[in-house]
């Protein structure tokens, strides 16, 4: 009688790779997703946001970054056109609370260009300026909204090209931060933030006002 052959033994499997198996099976939900987001802010600079188009305003002074975006029309050259212009004085009449209450009526990001330092024609308007935005930056910051909303720039009137760049380098930051929590439609969703007290302190400012009779 011909003896039975043996089963083939089961090919043996690497203790790490069936411990890797298990932990992946274990996994919570919640881990596996929070994995995905961590994988997602650390690979590329691809926006989240593909289809969003940022509202950006653009504080320029009248004698030289103002002067920077009209040569740049005049030389033909295309940049994002959802770059709103103010046209200013001096980038040093900027106050803090109108850069606040620029991103309280909707826009996504904000910049202040003005003069070279060195060249304003108010002598330190500019450097008024970029104190400023450096102060309001720390105040997005301590909100949640991200200082990089914000930024400062130097142009003088025959930096046409620059001011294109410009709009370019800040419209590509903002579409990878995605859209502002503070738009008009998430309001009633958001907490109290510093800029609801900078409102109120402007809407108490204008109640006291002596109207002449």
């Amino acid at each position: 009688m011909a003896s039975k052959e043996p089963e083939a033994a089961a090919e043996p499997v690497e203790d790490g790779a069936a411990a890797g198996a298990v932990e992946d099976r274990a996994m919570p939900a919640e881990a596996a997703e929070t994995g995905a987001a961590e994988t997602g802010a650390a690979g590329g600079t691809g926006s989240s946001h593909p289809d969003f188009e940022p509202k950006i305003v653009a504080f320029c002074c009248y004698y030289c970054a103002y002067s920077a975006a009209d040569l740049a029309g005049s030389m033909r050259l295309q940049y994002p056109a959802n770059i709103r212009i103010i046209e200013v004085p001096c980038s040093g009449k900027v106050d803090p609370v109108i850069l606040l209450k620029a991103f309280e009526e909707g826009a996504d990001g904000v910049y202040v260009a003005g003069c070279m330092e060195g060249d304003c024609h108010f002598l330190k308007g500019n450097f008024r300026a970029k104190r400023r935005v450096q102060a309001v930056k720390k105040i997005l910051d301590e909100i949640g909204l991200d200082g990089r909303r914000l930024e400062m720039f130097n142009l003088s009137a025959a930096m046409g090209t620059r001011f294109a760049e410009i709009a370019e380098e800040m419209t590509e930051r903002i579409k990878e931060l995605g859209p502002s929590p503070v738009r008009p439609e998430a309001s009633a969703a958001r907490p109290a933030t510093v800029l609801d007290g900078a409102a109120e302190q402007e809407a108490a400012g204008k109640q006291g006002e002596v109207k002449p009779e």
